[in-house]
């Protein structure tokens, strides 16, 4: 499947497969206009509604850019695509982003205030249901009993079988937010009856342990890492989700993995199926889907899959002040998203990874003295609908670049991190790996780090933390990074407006958690909220 051809069928998909309008029991099959009886008659169907759950990243209902939404009409669609959800989730309320608009839900995640009624934060569960439920919903249309019953062919059936592999990777992959993002939520799958009691809570421990083990058993049949193969969960794929679940497993479960997060890390590494983008920035621009570095993507096409979110947000929002829109292909400017001084202020003279950033010289202020203001705070176009050549996008208004969810220089730094915490591996190859991405950065050896450094120790973890600040910034990773070093919350580490105080202030350990919605715990009795709510 080329990514050509994964993008249309995403679009394609919204087509055959109509979603659920509210999806906040997973034992619910979601609402369709088809049957199984209608749809299923075309072999070609399994891989577009396949495609549907693919889309669930990218898409934010039937009808691009917005129309016929997945979830609550009465929310604003854009603001409900999954990965603008997540990307707020990870990024406004650290100390790396924050958004300039007051809309209901949005304040409270730049400061680190949310409560169990917060939009943005209700919605985010809701996604993560939908993703749920409509792979299980495939699983259960794709058994070898019902696929015997339709007469598919034994050469369809392999195909197929693939496919299962893939959804339930997808299933793993929302499972995996869920439990990182809410804690200990209900745990369906495809065996649990539809239209059943509401489902039990299940631990953060059980949640783990079968997104652990989904991963492995489905490993031999996901399709392999090869560019063909681009924007799918390929094997590699798979490392990368169990090398991050392993990561922070001490976090999920109180026994931390170091060994398996190193291991599943070098299997990426080593499987030679992608190396460092000797630019940089070339990750991130409207033709990423051809560098060397993306091991998964969400994909996003100006023609086959427009949303609000995604990518369009991420490229529109950075863009304001004195800044042209025409510079980065798109068509206007949102004036929304910028750094927070702590995150600008991290990087070294001669990183070129803050060659894209607007700063004073470009009328934006390092200090955010004002949330609203979007000239307070560096700018920081990071993602551009531009290709590395220059040409613009298909699209002005909806990008064609995608988000690269993994890059080879996060399994690096995996690497590098459980070596320093005890999981094996050896100094000379961690610091092979992180020299490597400084290397990139500066364009020589001269941040390089010398094999004295690379040793166990409160020290290099403050300098890896830092540099995966800077090499992943606005990628999605940050919360989730400083409730590991246990920075997060708590009056440790502060940074611009954390707890609504512009200099900062001590957070309750509870935010380490978001809560249960307040809709789920009147939906279903045998939900119990997070402590602290």
């Amino acid at each position: 499947m080329t990514r050509r051809m994964s993008k249309a069928l995403i679009g394609a998909a919204a087509l055959l497969v109509v979603a659920a309008v509210a999806c906040t029991d997973t034992t619910v099959q979601p609402k369709s206009t088809i049957t199984d009886a209608n749809v299923f008659t075309d072999v070609n169907s399994y891989q577009a509604f396949l495609a549907k759950i693919y889309g669930g990243l990218a898409l934010s209902g039937q009808q691009g850019g917005a129309g016929q939404p997945d979830l609550d009409p009465n929310f604003d669609e854009g603001f409900s695509q999954y990965l603008r959800l997540y990307w707020e989730m990870e990024e406004l309320p650290t100390d790396e982003a924050l958004i300039a608009w007051n809309d209901v839900g949005l304040p409270e995640m730049n400061t680190m205030t949310w409560n169990p009624q917060s939009n943005m934060l209700v919605m985010m569960y809701y996604r993560i249901g939908l993703q749920v439920a409509w792979a299980n919903e495939f699983l259960r249309q794709t058994t070898d009993a019902t696929l015997d019953s339709r007469g598919v062919s034994a050469s369809m059936k392999a195909t197929i079988h693939t496919y299962r592999a893939e959804a339930r990777f997808l299933r793993a992959y929302a499972y995996w937010h869920g439990m990182d993002l809410f804690g200990s939520i209900p745990l369906v799958t495809e065996a649990d009856p539809v239209g059943g009691a509401p489902p039990q809570q299940a631990t953060r421990q059980e949640i783990y342990d079968f997104v652990v083990s989904e991963l492995n058993a489905i490993q031999a049949d996901l399709p392999a890492s090869t560019p063909a193969n681009y924007g799918r969960a390929t094997q590699q794929a798979a490392n990368m989700l169990l090398a991050e679940v392993y990561l922070n497993a001490g976090v999920y479960t109180g026994a931390p993995q170091w060994a398996s997060a190193l291991n599943a890390a070098q299997a990426v590494i080593t499987s030679n199926a992608y190396s460092l983008n000797p630019v940089y920035r070339n990750n991130f621009m409207a033709n990423n889907n051809t560098s060397p570095e993306i091991i998964f993507a969400i994909a996003f096409d100006g023609t086959h899959t427009q949303t609000w979110g995604g990518t369009t947000f991420l490229e529109h929002a950075a863009c304001g002040g004195s800044m042209s829109n025409g510079t980065y292909g798109i068509d206007g400017c949102w004036w929304g998203i910028r750094l927070k001084p702590e995150a600008y202020l991290r990087y070294g003279a001669g990183d070129g990874r803050t060659s894209y950033m607007v700063g004073p010289s470009g009328g934006q202020q390092i200090a955010v003295t004002s949330i609203a203001d979007f000239t307070n705070g560096v700018a920081a176009p990071k993602f551009s609908n531009r290709t590395s050549g220059g040409v613009a996008g298909a699209n002005p208004t909806f990008p064609d670049t995608d988000f690269p969810v993994w890059r080879l220089s996060e399994a690096y730094l995996i690497y590098v991190e459980a070596f320093l915490r005890g999981g094996g591996g050896t100094a000379a190859q961690a610091l092979t790996y992180f020299n490597a991405i400084r290397e990139r950065a500066y364009g020589n050896t001269s941040a390089d780090l010398v094999i004295g450094q690379m040793v166990p120790g409160a020290a290099m973890l403050d300098t890896l933390l830092n540099e995966r600040g800077r090499e992943l910034l606005w990628e999605a990773h940050r919360r989730t990074d400083l409730i590991r070093y246990g920075l997060f919350t708590g009056g440790t580490y502060l940074w611009a407006w954390k707890g609504g105080v512009l200099a900062g202030t001590a957070t309750d350990p509870k935010f380490n958690l978001l809560p249960i919605p307040a809709s789920e715990l009147v939906a279903n009795p045998n939900l119990q909220q997070n402590p602290g709510y």
